[in-house]
């Protein structure tokens, strides 16, 4: 039975077939959101819904098989925790206090598909192994936005009190301009001056030096330490590859057969020996 799990479990064919249920899933809560459609196919949703639910219940059991008289063992992956969570979460009745809570957490289940595409395993690890460095980084940029929101509020306020009227909103401004969404309007309102003199030295060096600094330097460290943890997740897997010790190239049915065959030779050889015998 353990044998026949393992088999089933990590058969190609089965791995596709769970990630065409989750797409299904995923399809069929995006459906519901449509009240006409709701109305209209609800039982046929509802009934479906329960066929997922039930696979992936029944993808749960057959993992649990796999793991022989250890079944513990299939909570040792983190990945495997993940998906339990999600189907005891959508297994709740709908109908208790939390329903609200619980419709949404059914869309959860599309992120299954991240435990059975490999490469979305690789990027998750990714983020979450550079978490650590972007929060220095985070903490970098927070201070760039603080110096460039009060530098802000004491350059430009009266000139623009909209967008540099006091700290929040220049730090909200500063946001739209590090995003590079329309910061041309902000900055020409403080080059040629809307409400006071105008300022174009000190709006080209302020704005010039934060999309600089802000954009094209802190946001790309971003970019670098996701790439870095790339690397790192590529090493630490094939060092596991490397350490798991390698499956045995031989099948027993084969083995079998050549022992078959070598019974078989050496009883042809008797028998020709018998026949060289001198009578």
């Amino acid at each position: 039975m353990t044998t026949l799990a393992q088999r089933l479990v990590h058969a190609p064919a089965f791995q596709h077939f769970i990630i065409g249920v989750i797409l299904l899933a995923g399809v069929l809560t995006g459906l519901e959101t449509n009240a006409s459609l709701k109305a209209q196919h609800g039982g046929l949703f509802r009934v479906l819904d329960g066929l997922v639910l039930g696979i992936f219940s029944a993808e749960i059991l057959l993992k649990l098989a796999a793991e022989g008289r250890r079944p513990w063992h299939y909570f040792r992956d983190g990945w495997n925790v993940f998906d339990f969570a999600i189907v005891v979460v959508c297994a709740l009745p709908l109908n208790s206090q939390f329903a609200a809570v619980l419709r949404l957490a059914r869309i959860l289940r599309v992120l299954r598909l991240v435990t059975h595409i490999p490469k979305l395993q690789l990027l998750v690890g990714a983020l979450l192994k550079s978490l650590g460095a972007m929060g220095y980084v985070g903490l970098l940029l927070g201070l760039v936005f603080y110096i460039y929101g009060v530098a802000g509020v004491n350059l430009f306020g009266r000139n623009d009190p909209e967008h540099f009227g006091n700290l929040g909103r220049a730090l909200l401004t500063l946001f739209q301009v590090i995003t590079l969404e329309d910061w041309r309007s902000v900055f020409n309102l403080q080059f040629h001056g809307s409400g006071a003199a105008p300022q174009p030295l000190a709006a080209t060096l302020y704005f010039v030096s934060f999309i600089l600094l802000g954009t094209m330097i802190i946001l790309n460290l971003f970019i670098g330490i996701v790439m870095n943890s790339m690397a790192e997740m590529h090493e630490e897997i094939a060092a596991r590859e490397q350490a798991a010790p390698n499956p045995p190239t031989t099948n027993p049915t084969v083995d079998g057969e050549l022992d078959e065959v070598e019974r078989q030779l050496a009883e042809l050889q008797q028998a020709v020996q018998r026949l060289r015998r001198p009578r």
